[in-house]
């Protein structure tokens, strides 16, 4: 998870208040609009593909415009450089596009919640926005659960997506992430939402609430015998391939096995989903077309 010092903002502000003159330097230059695509990221070599798909699909829906992508996740940035990879941060990936002639960008966050990773990009956003010789907006899309309409529309997708061997009596688990923020109450919402359409569908996270705990005790409660695990990530990466599916004891198909279910891991994550991926790229379009010039 990255975070913006106060030293950084404070030092941003300052630019801003220093130098008025410069302000409207750009004012007569030609609109150039770009779009960068920000995930947690993903060390999982099978995993990325998945947020490869996403920019693919930004940039067949915005031909011309420049796309990059972008990892929040300064843990895995490192290790990736390890490795030889270089995947820039967010504020990386906005620093270099004034060189281009970028004016105007939407951030397309591929977030499922406005947690504590959200709330990260909007600061940055409103920290490039208006420097002098710098972007002249920086927008952020919202995150996959949001507005009220989105909850419906992600659990119908969800559902959609539920592998088609599932039999009745059958349970499904979306694993999340969780968090101490308040919007880990999205995912409350949307186990209510998914309820109203599947009863045997259910939402589990890793840190926050409902817990793996929670899950496993309610699939006890209603005697399920099998239930089939897919993560609530954009994709199936670590905490999937682990947290999700792996052989540890705390993890959540150790945990249904030790309570007499039978877990089946399936490893794909929201963005090879394209129901559920067109939710983002909805999100993308309203942010879009706020900015200048469209």
């Amino acid at each position: 998870m990255f975070r913006l010092s106060r030293t950084v903002l404070a030092l941003c502000l300052s630019l801003c208040l220093a130098i008025p003159a410069l302000a409207g330097h750009d004012a007569k230059k030609e609109p150039k609009r770009a779009i960068v695509v920000a995930a947690f990221g993903t060390t999982v070599p099978e995993a990325a593909p998945a947020l490869e798909k996403m920019v693919e699909r930004v940039k067949a829906a915005y031909p011309g415009v420049p796309v990059s992508l972008c990892y929040t996740a300064a843990m895995i940035r490192h290790k990736l450089a390890k490795e030889g990879k270089i995947v820039p941060s967010p504020a990386e990936a906005l620093a270099v596009l004034p060189d281009q002639g970028v004016t105007d960008v939407a951030v397309l966050s591929l977030q499922t919640i406005p947690g504590h990773e959200y709330d990260d990009l909007l600061r940055l956003a409103a920290a490039f926005t208006g420097l002098p010789k710098g972007l002249r907006k920086v927008d952020v899309s919202a995150p996959l659960l949001f507005g009220q309409d989105d909850f419906p529309r992600v659990a119908k997708a969800l559902l959609e997506a539920a592998p088609r061997e599932r039999k009745p009596g059958e349970a499904v688990v979306f694993v999340g992430h969780g968090t101490d923020h308040p919007a880990n109450m999205a995912y409350p919402a949307l186990q209510y939402t998914l309820w109203r359409l599947d009863p045997g569908a259910f939402v589990a996270t890793v840190e926050g609430t409902p817990s793996f705990e929670d899950a496993v005790s309610e699939l006890k409660k209603r005697g399920v015998k099998k239930a089939w695990l897919m993560p609530l990530f954009a994709v199936a990466g670590d905490h999937a391939r682990n947290d999700m599916a792996g052989p540890e004891k705390d993890s959540l198909a150790s945990q249904l096995k030790a309570a007499g279910i039978e877990a089946v891991p399936v490893l794909s994550g929201n963005g090879d989903r394209e129901a559920v991926a067109a939710v983002w790229m909805d999100h993308l379009k309203d942010t879009f077309q706020a900015l200048p010039g469209s």
